[in-house]
């Protein structure tokens, strides 16, 4: 079917645009800038912060350009001086109810509001606002909201309640009175927050940040702990973009030689623990096929999927893969098996995981997590906080030269790698169980079938005769969607891969903020996970099973993946939670 256009003239150029596009669509198109706070494309749009007015020929008064549809022959004007003078009112007017300790913000210098206020000469503050009564909330273990920074802009309410489908946030209130917070103004930490950070990452300014993990890696160094780090796979396509890198640049040789500069005793992989995962999920997986198991398996790798699957549909627990998650893996693997190689005491290795994900320092803290007193993961950094520590360190990270994670637990595949893409686990792990179950080599082990950004996929996988269905979904509203179906009985699926954020773990909460105007012009879970599909392309070794470390840690310590010894170090489970903790008077 034929696209219907509109032909309009802003700003003197002449566009050419499909009919349903708004102003700001247009605008675009034409390489012209209309500045915006509350818009984030796909997610928000409600021309509230009214930064984005422009002048459309005939109409009354200014309007919106993110809300305004284009029409035949609209002439629009975007940079007028009275468009001008109203931005700068605008902003100043936001300004006035907004925290202007900037210095020490965690946005500084990649805030959003404060470019805009560079771009149109607001030094001054000619208004006197009210901050908000319900200020800051830092119970959460992963998520600080300091509601004297918001804006009102709603782009969080947005992605937590239309892309994530969770609810933790809202507005209450209404006109100068409305504020961005919990029901009953309680904390993110008793409310259904899954700790997934998108919230992060939707922010314009500093209202919303990760709760900070790096003095505690600095306490453990200073009191002489045998601190040891493990990055996980999506680390290496997002952390150069700290440091100047195009998005979609891997790093991982710098990244390696970075932290461990920083001092870092051992600097290991998490894609190690990767293969591991995949080894124990892939044999449970195969157990559940052959035995008459609870099935549609689903992944175990995500936090933020976890934390939803507890609150949100509890009766899927017993169809939740018993396997931790990758990087507990290689925690509870450091301060067994290596500790033990190495004749260290478990009780003085610090183990440090940096991350993608708000959602890992919550994890890491858990119960379940842990063996013999000690919790497999010590303290989580996320990508920024990683990137932060190499910048304070005085650590010129574009001029360092490549080097190796350090071994025995080091060596990994590409199977690894591709975790942190939306449908890599997936792949991964059918990689590993199409051999062990058919006994046949795979010729060719791209499943490209998993591979792709969009929110829901389903394949049909052969496996030499035996046909399964899988499914990948990314976003918990996606996973929402898939469960429905498999309650409904519309779908038979035998293996579902879920990744609590948009696009995965290249995505998540923890990863480099990118301003909403540049988000606008790129596919960033796209270009992230390209980084990922490159370096699988080129390993030698692409299937988890033929890790030779992964090899010698059965051989040597754990007998075989699913044994009694594996079930106690790599395995869990997991219990309903409520959704709500109200404190009691």
């Amino acid at each position: 079917m034929e696209t219907k256009t509109v032909t309009l003239t802003i700003d003197g150029v002449q566009v050419t645009v499909p009919s349903h596009y708004t102003i700001l669509d247009a605008a675009r198109e034409a390489g012209i800038n209309i500045p915006t706070l509350c818009y984030l494309k796909d997610v928000n749009a409600i021309g509230s912060c009214r930064l984005c007015l422009v002048e459309i020929q005939g109409a009354r008064g200014l309007q919106a350009a993110c809300v305004s549809p284009v029409a035949e022959g609209q002439v629009v004007k975007t940079n007028t001086e009275r468009i001008r003078k109203y931005r700068k009112t605008n902003l100043e007017l936001i300004l006035s109810n907004h925290n202007r300790e900037c210095t020490s913000c965690v946005r500084s210098g990649n805030c959003e509001l404060q470019a805009l206020c560079n771009e149109y000469g607001v030094d001054q503050y000619r208004f006197d606002g009210k901050l908000s009564s319900n200020r800051y909330d830092d119970v959460s273990p992963s998520i600080v909201r300091d509601n004297s920074k918001c804006i009102n802009c709603r782009r969080c309410v947005a992605t937590c309640n239309k892309i994530q489908g969770i609810g933790a946030i809202g507005v209450s209130g209404r006109g100068f009175r409305s504020e961005i917070g919990s029901i009953y103004k309680m904390s993110l930490a008793n409310s259904p927050c899954i700790y997934c950070g998108q919230c992060i990452l939707a922010c314009p300014v500093g209202a919303l940040k990760e709760k900070d993990s790096i003095q505690k890696v600095y306490e453990a160094f200073a009191q002489g702990k045998y601190v040891v780090v493990q990055p996980a796979p999506a680390v290496r396509a997002t952390i150069g973009e700290e440091f100047g890198y195009p998005v979609g640049t891997s790093v991982t040789g710098k990244l390696a030689t970075a932290l461990r500069r920083l001092g870092f005793a051992k600097v290991f992989d998490t894609d190690f623990a990767a293969d591991l995962t995949i080894m124990e999920e892939g044999t449970e997986l195969l157990g559940r096929i052959k035995n008459g198991g609870v099935l549609p398996m689903i992944t175990s790798c995500s936090p933020g999927w976890i934390n939803y699957c507890e609150k949100f549909y509890p009766e899927f627990l017993p169809n939740l893969s018993t396997c931790k998650s990758p990087h507990e893996m290689g925690g509870a693997m450091i301060k067994t098996y290596f500790a033990e190689k190495e004749g260290i005491d478990p009780k003085n290795i610090f183990v440090v995981s940096v991350m993608p994900c708000t959602a890992k320092k919550f994890e890491a803290q858990r119960d379940e997590l842990g063996h013999d007193g000690l919790q497999d993961v010590d303290a989580v950094l996320t990508v920024r906080e990683a990137a932060k520590m190499i910048k304070s360190a005085g650590i010129d990270f574009c001029r360092l030269p490549d080097s190796d994670f350090d071994s025995m637990l080091g060596e990994s595949t590409g199977a690894a790698v591709i975790f942190g893409a939306t449908g890599g686990v997936m792949e991964a792990a059918l990689r590993t169980v199409y051999e062990v179950y058919t006994g046949k080599e795979l010729k060719d082990v791209n499943f490209t079938a998993v591979r792709g950004t969009a929110g829901v996929k389903e394949a049909e996988i052969d496996l030499n005769g035996t046909k399964i269905m899988v499914a990948v979904a990314n976003g918990t509203k996606n996973a929402s969607e898939v469960l429905e179906a498999v309650k409904r009985g519309e779908k038979n699926y035998t293996f579902i891969e879920v990744m609590g954020c948009p696009g995965g773990c290249v995505c998540g909460g923890g990863t480099p903020i990118v301003p909403a105007k540049d988000k606008a012009y790129m596919d960033l879970k796209a270009e992230r996970a390209k980084a990922l599909y490159n370096e699988d392309a080129g390993k030698a070794i692409r299937k988890s099973h033929e890790n030779s470390e992964i090899k010698q840690i059965y051989k040597d310590f754990l007998g075989e993946p699913n044994s009694h010894k594996a079930h106690e170090l790599l395995h869990t489970h997991y219990a309903a939670q409520p959704k709500y903790k109200f404190e009691k008077k």
